[in-house]
């Protein structure tokens, strides 16, 4: 087998691992692996490509893994409750005090509560300030 196959396997090993623990860490040793299988063409010592694919492979855990990380946790807040609820402005169905009362938004009913002592009336339109086990907090637009 040729040296840049063997590295190549690597990326691609590191790939479906990837796939199935999707962690963004073996995603680094799979462009080690690729990049190494390029350089792998040209260079025909073992000990040295090696050597490249670790320094690679720790630079890219390094530099590259927390871009990942950042933007795989920035999907997933647009995702939840933050992005589809929080900051929205929706209707009141029944009086919101800070004890009882429920909003409607997208079609769906929720129970609400409002964060001072005030009595937020029906028909009032409210902003999504906090989301707590099924429960949003809302405030007076």
């Amino acid at each position: 087998m040729v040296l840049w196959e063997i590295f190549a396997i690597v990326g691609l090993i590191s790939v479906i691992l990837e796939m199935i623990v999707p962690s963004m860490f073996f995603l680094n040793l799979a462009l080690a692996g690729f990049i190494t299988a390029v350089i792998a063409v040209f260079i025909k010592s073992w000990i040295y490509l090696i050597l490249i694919f670790v320094v690679l492979s720790i630079i890219s855990i390094l530099f590259l893994r927390p871009i990942l990380l950042r933007s795989k946790e920035t999907k997933e807040q647009e995702t939840g409750m933050k992005g589809k609820y929080i900051g929205k402005i929706v209707k009141v169905i029944e009086p919101v005090t800070k004890y009882s009362g429920a909003i409607t938004i997208y079609d769906e009913r929720w129970e609400a509560r409002s964060e001072g002592d005030e009595t937020i009336p029906v028909g009032s339109e409210v902003k999504i300030i906090k989301y707590e086990s099924l429960v949003l907090t809302v405030e007076k637009v």
